[in-house]
């Protein structure tokens, strides 16, 4: 007896557990764009720093790379999202913000395994995007 099997006879494997996944995301919401840190995983992610290859330029000048929130997370929870603002749309592109905006993330899993990715983002894609400011009701 062989130890070959066809091909139609292998079993498929299971799935494993997922990694942590973390990203980081530009929101453009109503006119406002936000940063966000994601765990998209379903396990904690440890030691989380982000590095943008360019520098970004916040509401009022603010530099956002500095944030201790990209230097390091300790500890980013299962489906956490951490959000800060960045800045109006208008006053972003009118100041000559960057729109092709590479994000490498850095962080740990539960394993302790070191985990790296770059996200690119083009926030060229909001510019003609319309929006409506609607009021927010003081309930």
């Amino acid at each position: 007896m062989t130890a070959t099997r066809k091909r139609s006879q292998v079993k498929p494997k299971r799935p494993e557990p997922s990694e942590p996944g973390v990203i980081v995301d530009f929101i453009f919401d109503e006119g406002l764009f936000f940063i966000a840190i994601k765990n998209l995983s379903d396990r904690p992610a440890y030691n989380v720093s982000v590095k943008f290859d360019c520098q970004i330029y916040g509401f009022g000048g603010k530099d956002i790379c500095g944030l201790p929130l990209f230097r390091k997370i300790e500890f980013l929870a299962p489906h956490k999202t951490i959000t800060t603002f960045l800045d109006s749309s208008g006053s972003y592109f009118g100041n000559g913000g960057p729109t092709r905006i590479s994000a490498r993330v850095a962080y740990h899993d539960f394993r302790g395994t070191k985990k790296v990715a770059t996200i690119k983002h083009d926030l060229e894609i909001y510019r003609e995007i319309g929006f409506i400011r609607r009021p927010h009701s003081s309930d």
